[in-house]
């Protein structure tokens, strides 16, 4: 007899639907069992107000924590930068896979890279991060750009550039990939440029923590070098306070010497949106060998941040 299937909450967009298809069929080779998708509608799915505006912590993800907790699907896939940074008693991050590049990236009009891009040019983006960090370059380095808030999906996005009302858009290289589109793509941009939001590029697998030999199952997707990196990322949101919507980018990497990784950097930057102020910062220390030193690590950035005004560059603080 066929094992029952497993319901595999995600939101409805097609990105959501694609990367959790992919987990689904992970899940189904380290299982032995069908995946079925459960398709939920989150407030952020269908608000058009600017996520900065509705607050961005949380509204892709509450519609499915709440099927979780309800019993109506078994599991549930996020992108990892949408998740909140505190995890609820009631729910296990069960896995986070390895993740995919986690760079921005430019759609623009004749093929364009981002410094080529015409005097005036307007860029759309929903993100007050890429906002921030666009606007700075452009000052520090002479470009005469304009940032345009949009909403919307990847084809939607894209439409505004092939429809003439922009000159170029700014998305996730992940997401371009995973549905097939990263040939779109004009421009990747240099983390030197912009850093990414906190876990960009990362899924995570979430399930109710009272489900042991699911926990087990699903931990088998789980790269503990990708979960380390997000941790100490997630790690220094927290402690600035900040949501997933905030101006804040951060990005760790493990620094290699020949074939044995040494030490882990984590880079974090705040700004304004107008990029007129930033801080800009970065630590190293050991691989670590515990999550909690992954989080230290965070934290002592984010403290660092802090003392060179990091909190007034943030707008309203998350509470």
């Amino acid at each position: 007899m066929t094992e029952k299937a497993l319901r595999l909450g995600t939101r409805r967009s097609r990105l959501a639907m694609a990367q959790s298809g992919q987990v689904a069929d992970a899940v189904s080779q380290v299982t032995g069992r069908p995946v079925e998708l459960v398709e939920i509608t989150t407030y952020g799915d269908v608000s058009r107000e600017q996520l900065a505006q509705i607050g961005g912590t949380g509204v892709f993800v509450t519609a499915l924590r709440e099927a979780l907790l309800k019993g109506e699907v078994d599991f549930a896939v996020h992108s990892l930068k949408d998740l909140p940074t505190g995890q609820p008693d009631e729910l296990a991050l069960a896995a986070i896979p390895l993740r995919e590049d986690p760079r921005d990236v430019i759609v623009a009009r004749d093929a364009l890279k981002f410094t080529d891009l015409p005097r005036g040019a307007r860029i759309g983006t929903g993100s007050p991060r890429r906002m921030a960090q666009l606007n700075a370059y452009a000052r520090t380095h002479g470009l005469d750009i304009e940032t345009v808030p949009i909403r919307g999906n990847v084809d939607t996005r894209i439409r505004y550039v092939h429809d003439g009302e922009l000159d170029a858009v700014v998305l996730a290289a992940a997401g371009l990939n995973r549905i097939g589109r990263i040939e779109e793509v004009t421009d990747f941009l240099s983390v030197d440029t912009v850093l990414p939001a906190p876990g960009q590029g990362a899924l995570a697998i979430e399930c109710t923590a009272d489900n042991a030999d699911l926990i087990a199952a699903l931990g088998e997707l789980d790269d503990p070098f990708t979960r380390a990196a997000v941790t100490a990322e997630r790690s220094l949101l927290a402690a600035l306070e900040a949501g997933c919507s905030a101006p804040v980018g951060a990005l760790a990497d493990l620094l290699a010497d020949g074939q044995i990784f040494k030490e882990m950097r984590l880079r974090g930057v705040v700004g304004t949106t107008d990029g007129s102020r930033t801080v800009q910062l970065s630590t190293t220390g050991p691989v670590p060998e515990t999550y909690d030193q992954a989080m230290a690590l965070g934290r002592e950035l984010a403290a660092e941040m802090l003392a060179q005004g990091a909190a007034g560059l943030m707008g309203e603080r998350a509470q």
